[in-house]
């Protein structure tokens, strides 16, 4: 099963999916450059954690997820990145180059966070999942704590255009 397959299967379980073939981002598009102009035409999806939403530009290609959040100056509050894997397993990030401190939840395919930490800028230190995930999304620094956001946790993904 592929990821958009899967993907819709599993929105007919959430109540605020709305999952179209066209909405899914193509793997085709260009790798982020970091820029403005790359950002606000990057595909999106919001990812909702019940009365609070991230609108996250999503990576879901070698070359998206290894860019990652690097070269940005800021993150601001509300948005952030949806790292996108076709199968659960083993995931690790790091912030070599990246310039703003960060929280990434890493989030199982049941839309469970399994694992959240924080992540200081300009290291290469690993940050290993603690449990296999399909997706990892990151937030400003201290994003999750002020929301009340923790491990066991269960978001939507609902992908605009």
């Amino acid at each position: 099963m592929n990821l958009l397959t899967f993907l819709l299967a599993a929105a007919a379980a959430l109540p605020l999916a709305n999952l179209e073939a066209e909405d899914w981002p193509d793997p085709r598009a260009p790798a982020n450059s970091g820029t403005a102009a790359t950002a606000a035409t990057a595909a999106t999806v919001l990812v909702i954690f019940g009365s609070d939403t991230v609108r996250a530009e999503v990576a879901n290609t070698p070359e998206t997820r290894g860019q990652g959040l690097m070269f940005r100056d800021a993150v601001p509050d509300g948005t952030g990145m949806l790292f996108v894997w076709d199968t659960e397993g083993e995931r690790s990030l790091w912030m070599q180059n990246t310039y703003v401190a960060l929280d990434v939840a890493f989030i199982d395919r049941n839309f469970r966070i399994v694992d959240i930490q924080q992540m200081e800028p300009q290291t290469t230190d690993i940050h290993d999942g603690a449990r296999p995930a399909m997706f990892a999304l990151e937030v400003r620094q201290g994003w999750f704590a002020e929301k009340g956001i923790v491990v066991g946790d269960r978001c939507q993904l609902v992908f605009s255009r």
